[in-house]
């Protein structure tokens, strides 16, 4: 017989009295059991049961279902909803809005606005599909709200995470009830996968395998698996989208069937606000829904920040209302997550927000990316992290933690610049945690510690935990094992010649010691000083940009340190858009001497931009198109030709030199890379031989002769300005110099100390390579022996294109970002200016011939012009201030060292 009701808890709240009469209209309808009340109403027996429960408020959907199934009037009904709804407390745990974290299955019901891309993911007969998109624009929503909560199969899902084959066996378990040690040694087999699971599998995060998974083996071990599921749906960052094309296997799987997931169109966008609301029987103020539209339409990361300031609206909703003046309240879409986190990070006692910072730090990679943390690792105040929780700031699941989505990092200044002052010591502490989990899962097997060079290097103060220190502790005890018979030797005469030293030096520098040590003291003082006013600064930059600005040179003048010169760099660079492509970019190239633009696309097209042609918009001309992405571009050195190859194969030749362009030849040949010799056009094919063309504004080019460099494949290739030396990037990544004067007999060189993908000759004899994380310029004044001048670092982002001019570098990454770096003093480069506008990843970038210029081109198929301020940072930023710091600001900042304003006057 069907279980009685539990009864409801004394008091005469409003809502208890709702749930009252609830029954009571249940037995009045002749107490139909919830199970054929069910039936009627079209919702779970278990929801219905709980609308009367009397412990929290049904949704408006519920109780109207509910009041229709025991034949009784909706309208009443609604009333009183409205009623008890507005008198009822506000609480966070009602909200139809999931803040910062991400839309689980169990949300589906208020998940609106991706309606397309879901029925487009449903329908897909695909077996292997990609679903693509920048941080923050939905796609972890998307899969789980949207495809797996509207798939009726079981739906195996997980992320890589450090291991791909135990997060893959824990979620089998979960799925299954197996055990997941014994999954996790069936399933070093990949094909073990497949069997089983027969069903839909879904690898969120997929970006994962590139950012915490350390080993090429379970990379491969993933691709494996999956490449034999039945039908599979990966979730990959934009930015990452490149790391996908690494593996062959992959790229294959991904060829029939892609999903962009771009920013929301304004309808989707409208539902996405306020259907949420309606289902909980709650409204927008149209004055807000204004407000919403124009702060986020068009914007593809926005969603995790708008989902969060609704969230903190609806806790200072009017009634069942969202007003405008409530948003406001919270900071809107911009602050309101920044808000939040300060306000909780404040609400910590001193030691509490010490251990806040170090468990967020444990969050992060030094790429600016999430990462997932056991709470074994964490060694964390438990009362800590559920405040954190509470806050939507992080994310509790199983037994690990993560931060609740990567806008955190972008938005909450503070989170962003503790990343910006220790990110050398975060990817110290990731290097250290993996090889510490390395030698644990050895069983401590001393070949697994550190020595040498990675033990020295593990920087001082990395706040460590007990599991590293212990790995720590034995690699330093182990080193000392090795060296103690040497030092043994030694002791004692290096004990006689460290007390005659000794006895030198107190003799020859007591009184110098004396004057000095003052003076050191006061260096040593104020280069802290200098150190903390750099971090203030960056942390002010987005609430106080003149301020920031000028503690930032103020800290340079004081202390010239390289910390503080980097903070002197243009962040407000004016830019503008010189036209919206059809198609992604995928190459680009800057005239030597015109002002011209030439862009290569995804979708085949060649693209002249005329950057003198004022006032914008600038015209855009189509030079060509080839039936594939194109691949590579080229100029020669007049600036009058250029040359295009696809995957097509196909080069094509078109004259730019009157300003419109005019296609001249298609070469009968394949190529995988191009470049000039002069007016000499180079091409290369899978063979890796060189053909050489000329007479290319004649009707029919003519092959001058073809060459082997005995390289194998070529994947770039660059000549001298002289056109006598070649630098040949093979498929594997390195960098050859050829020596081509007599081209039927070239001449290998010399090979580059530097792994590389791309290379480019400027200037008499420099040469730039571009590796995973840093450019490198050397001098090939002498080919047999290049000297490496410059590294320049990526800044974090995988480098997907670089630029070099006579003095500067541009650097392009796959995290949107462009930096630009002054080559004056090529032993110490200097960042000039950061360039941020671009929605994903940058594909490509070029230097307008006097270097003030640079043009970029994205994913995002923008291709944008910047205008850069090359003056003394000092004069570019006191022309700049509006306000002059005031003697009370400088002792905020400097302390009582003495007033020396940057900007006077």
């Amino acid at each position: 017989m069907p279980r009685r009701e539990r009864p409801l808890d004394q008091g005469e709240s409003g809502l208890l009295q709702f749930a009252a009469d609830l029954r009571r209209l249940r037995e009045r309808a002749g107490s139909p059991t919830y199970r054929e009340l069910s039936r009627r109403a079209h919702y779970s027996a278990a929801a219905l049961s709980e609308a009367a429960g009397g412990r929290k408020l049904p949704s408006l959907a519920v109780t109207k279902a509910y009041v229709k199934a025991c034949d009784a009037d909706p309208e009443e009904w609604v009333r009183r909803w409205h009623e008890v709804a507005e008198s009822a407390p506000h609480g966070a745990n009602d909200s139809p809005y999931v803040g910062l974290a991400m839309f689980q299955p169990g949300d589906a019901p208020k998940f609106f606005g991706r309606e397309r891309l879901t029925a487009e993911l449903l329908a897909t007969t695909n077996r292997f599909t990609g679903v693509f998109g920048p941080s923050g624009v939905g796609k972890s929503s998307l899969l789980r709200a949207g495809l797996i909560a509207r798939t009726r199969e079981p739906v195996l899902l997980f992320t890589p995470g450090a291991n791909p084959v135990e997060e893959c066996a824990v979620a089998l378990a979960l799925l299954t009830g197996a055990d997941a040690v014994e999954l996790a040694e069936e399933l070093a087999d990949p094909a073990a996968l497949h069997r089983k699971h027969e069903h839909l599998v879904v690898v969120d995060q997929f970006e994962e395998l590139f950012t915490l998974c350390r080993t090429e083996e379970l990379r491969a071990w993933l691709i494996a698996a999956l490449k034999d599921c039945a039908k599979v749906v990966i979730g990959v960052r934009a930015d990452y989208y490149g790391h996908c094309a690494h593996y062959p296997e992959l790229v294959e799987m991904l060829k029939s069937s892609q999903v962009m997931v771009g920013a929301m169109t304004p309808d989707e966008l409208r539902l996405a606000i306020t259907e949420p609301a309606a289902v909980a029987g709650a409204k927008i103020e149209t004055s807000l829904l204004a407000r919403l539209m124009a702060d986020a339409v068009g914007q593809a990361a926005v969603l995790p920040l708008l989902s969060h300031a609704l969230a903190e609206t609806w806790l200072h909703r009017r009634g069942m209302t969202l007003t405008l003046s409530a948003y406001e309240e919270v900071g809107g879409v911009e602050h309101a997550v920044a808000r939040t986190a300060q306000e909780v990070f404040d609400s910590l006692t001193p030691a509490q927000q010490a251990q806040a910072k170090r468990i967020l730090l444990r969050l992060v990679t030094a790429e600016d990316t999430k990462r997932r943390a056991h709470k074994d690792e964490l060694e964390a105040d438990e009362d800590v992290v559920r405040e954190l929780a509470a806050a939507r700031l992080v994310v509790i699941d199983r037994d690990g933690v993560e931060l609740a989505h990567e806008a955190l990092i972008r938005s909450w200044p503070a989170l962003h610049a503790w990343i910006e002052e220790d990110r050398e010591n975060i990817k110290a502490q990731r290097e250290l945690t993996h090889a510490t989990q390395t030698w644990e899962s050895l069983d401590r097997d001393p070949g697994a510690l550190f020595r040498g060079r990675r033990l020295v290097n593990v920087p001082p103060g990395l706040a460590l935990n007990s599991r590293e220190r212990a790995f720590l502790a034995a690699s330093l005890a182990a080193e000392e094992e090795v060296s103690t018979s040497a030092r043994r030797r030694t002791r004692r005469q290096r004990q006689l010649l460290a007390a005659l030293a000794t006895l030198i030096v107190v003799a020859a520098s007591s009184t110098v010691f004396a004057l000095q040590a003052g003076r050191t003291a006061a260096e040593q003082r104020a280069a802290a000083v200098v150190l903390k006013a750099v971090g203030e600064a960056a942390a002010l930059r987005s609430t106080n940009p003149d301020l920031a600005q000028q503690v930032a040179l103020g800290a340079y003048q004081l202390v010239p340190l390289s910390q503080a010169r980097n903070g002197l760099r243009q962040e407000d660079v004016p830019t503008q858009v010189l036209w919206n492509a059809q198609a992604e970019v995928t190459a680009l190239v800057v005239g030597p001497t015109q002002q011209q633009v030439v862009t290569g696309h995804r979708d085949g097209t060649v693209e002249l931009t005329d950057l003198d042609d004022l006032p914008s918009p600038r015209t855009s001309h189509e030079a060509t198109r080839h039936s594939g992405a194109v691949t590579a571009l080229a100029m020669d050195s007049t600036g009058g030709l250029v040359a295009s190859a696809g995957d097509d194969g196909a080069v094509r030749v078109v004259d730019v030199s009157l300003g419109k362009p005019r296609e001249l030849a298609v070469l009968p040949a394949r190529a995988t890379a191009i470049a000039w010799q002069g007016t000499t056009l180079v091409t290369t094919d899978h063979d890796g031989a060189l053909s050489f063309w000329t007479d290319l504004r004649r009707e029919h080019p003519r092959l001058l002769l073809s060459t082997q460099l005995d390289l194998g494949p070529l994947a770039g290739m660059a000549f001298r300005e002289d056109g006598h030396i070649l630098a040949a990037t093979t498929t594997g990544r390195s960098v050859h110099l050829v020596d081509v004067s007599d081209p039927r007999s070239p001449t290998l060189v010399s090979l580059t100390k530097e792994f590389a993908g791309s290379a480019q000759f400027a200037g008499q004899n420099l040469l730039l390579t571009t590796a995973t994380t840093a450019v490198h310029v050397w001098d090939t004044t002498d080919p047999r022996d290049p000297v490496l001048r410059a590294e320049i670092p990526s800044g974090g982002g995988a480098i997907t294109s670089a630029w070099l001019g006579t003095d500067s570098v541009a650097v392009a990454t796959d995290d949107g970002l462009v930096r630009l770096w002054q080559l004056k003093d090529q032993q110490d480069p200097v960042e000039q200016a950061l360039l941020r506008a671009h929605v994903g990843p940058v594909a490509a970038v070029g230097l307008t011939p006097k270097g003030d210029e640079v043009v970029t081109g994205g994913a995002d198929k923008a291709v944008r012009l910047w205008n850069v301020d090359l003056r003394d940072p000092a004069v570019r930023i006191c022309e700049q201030v509006i306000r002059k710091m005031t003697r009370e600001e400088w002792e905020r900042y400097f302390g009582d060292l003495d007033f020396a304003p940057p900007c006077r006057g």
